[in-house]
């Protein structure tokens, strides 16, 4: 009976090489899972929450906040000292807007092509220095051309962040994120409400009236922030100093799991028109103008509405906090729970129809100056349910359009196409029309009730085609880890609705 042959000994050497490549690769991975699950993803949520959001949050507590004193200033004297008749005050707001529209887009294709540590404080420095110079315009003209500058140095600035938490939230993290950042708003409308209140009691220091030091004093404030700025907002995870190696590698793998944030992607002038030919995001575009006009107008006016039932300018002032309190508190309450239950399109229309209920009692309240506490009710309803359903409605590209420079570019537009509606807004408010503002008061309900048509369409369009993916081909999360990602795009990407 013939021998076995021997292993040949390069055969035996090749095998014993293949084991040990195994017994290095299973350590080496079970060294990559030690160092992850050492890791507390929670505390790393924290840490960055902590890190991210209150520092761009300041940034647009100050922008809400020169963007919306003039209505402060107004009731401080600003438009006899500027000698405006019939409408040129509607003008100075509807000029800011104009140049907001404009330079959306490309403040945000600025911020693809820099750093959101350079640009973002950046436009903060333009627009506090703006905003300290309409503190000292003697005339019309100046009034017009200030508004307008201010519009172009703060229109990048909401569309930036929102684009600047994708790259660093997952996508079922962005939405909630994205609402905290906008409750700085309803904030910005308490303190500027206190601090208009006491800054009017300089009437009489350099000049007669005490509405040159709001726009100064803030606008000033606003200078010292946004160069303190350059220091505490950070870029991305892959530069930020304040994350350890084995923290960047953790967040890089929880975007690759969610998300296209780790890609390297170069911009490109075509991915900018993917964003404009895609239906869907003039939609989140459209979802945004319908709240626009009420959030503008009632930010804008509210001084004003409240002025007109009959109170001193002090008080008026005072009275603005409590609602914007409350804006505050619905904002992240409704926040909150859309995150937990996972509903975005039904908390939008939930809220957009509890303000409609606030318009509904301005409207009816026939006889406001005698009743003002009807009216001033009304202010409540409007706010609780303006400020989180404009949140919510921001929110919508964060979380479905993917593809970096798409993304950017669908923030840009949403904002852009928002804005149109308070480019209308701030002619609805016509000072011939208190105390009760049919008109204003009027659109405000009517695209409050568009919004809860736009979501309703958006909720079933968004379904419709996630129902159609599935029957082509599996949900793939993990779209980071994909080198042939087509964005959005691609069949394998479910939306958010």
């Amino acid at each position: 009976m013939a021998a076995d042959p021997e292993p040949k000994p390069q055969a035996a050497s090749e095998k014993q090489a293949q084991e040990v490549d195994n017994l290095n690769s299973r350590l080496t991975s079970d060294s990559e899972d030690d160092e992850a699950s050492a890791i507390n993803e929670s505390a790393l949520l924290r840490k960055l929450d902590v890190r991210l959001l209150p520092a761009v949050g300041i940034l647009y507590l100050l922008s809400f906040l020169d963007r919306s004193n003039v209505g402060n200033a107004r009731i401080e004297g600003l438009a006899a000292d500027l000698g405006m008749t019939g409408n040129q005050y509607l003008t100075g707001l509807t000029l800011y807007f104009v140049g907001y529209v404009i330079f959306e887009v490309p403040c945000n294709i600025i911020l693809k092509r820099t750093t959101p540590r350079f640009w973002l404080p950046t436009l903060t420095i333009a627009w506090g220095i703006v905003a300290t110079l309409l503190g000292v315009v003697s005339n019309l003209a100046g009034f017009f051309t200030a508004r307008f500058f201010l519009g172009v140095a703060e229109s990048g600035l909401f569309p930036g962040v929102v684009y600047y938490f994708s790259m660093w939230y997952k996508r079922r993290e962005r939405q909630f994120r994205v609402s905290l950042f906008f409750s700085a708003a309803a904030l910005a409308g308490s303190f500027g409400g206190i601090l208009a209140y006491g800054i009017g009691f300089m009437r009489g220091v350099v000049w007669p009236n005490g509405w040159h030091w709001i726009f100064i004093l803030e606008g000033l404030a606003t200078i010292v922030v946004a160069f303190a700025a350059y220091g505490f907002v950070h870029n991305y995870p892959d530069t930020a100093k304040f994350l350890s190696e084995k923290e960047r590698k953790f967040i890089r793998d929880r975007l690759a799991s969610d998300s296209d944030a780790t890609h390297d992607e170069r911009f490109t002038w075509e991915n900018v028109f993917k964003a404009l030919k895609d239906p869907k995001c003039w939609l989140y575009g459209l979802s945004f103008h319908t709240m626009s006009l009420p959030l503008y107008t009632y930010s804008l006016f509210l001084p004003t509405i409240i002025s007109a039932l009959g109170y001193s300018a002090a008080n008026a002032q005072l009275l603005t906090i409590p609602p914007y309190a409350f804006a505050f508190v619905t904002t992240l309450t409704v926040a909150t729970l859309s995150e937990r239950l996972h509903q975005r399109a039904l908390f939008v229309v939930i809220s957009a129809l509890f303000a409609a209920i606030g318009y509904i009692i301005l409207l009816s309240n026939t006889d406001p100056v005698h009743r003002p506490g009807v009216s001033y009710v009304g202010t409540f309803f409007a706010a609780g349910g303006i400020y989180p359903a404009t949140a919510l409605s921001l929110s919508w590209p964060a979380i479905n359009v993917s593809g970096q420079t798409k993304r950017a570019v669908a923030n840009a537009m949403q904002i852009s196409i928002g804005n149109l509606g308070a480019v209308l807004g701030t002619q609805l408010y016509r000072s011939t029309d208190g105390p009760r503002y049919i008109v204003g008061h009027s659109f405000a309900l009517a695209y409050l009730l568009g919004n809860v048509l736009v979501s309703s369409i958006l909720y079933f369009i968004l379904k419709k085609e996630n129902t159609r993916r599935d029957g082509i081909t599996a949900e793939v999360q993990e779209v980071g880890n994909l080198p042939d990602w087509e964005g959005d795009e691609d069949p394998r990407w479910r939306f958010q609705y």
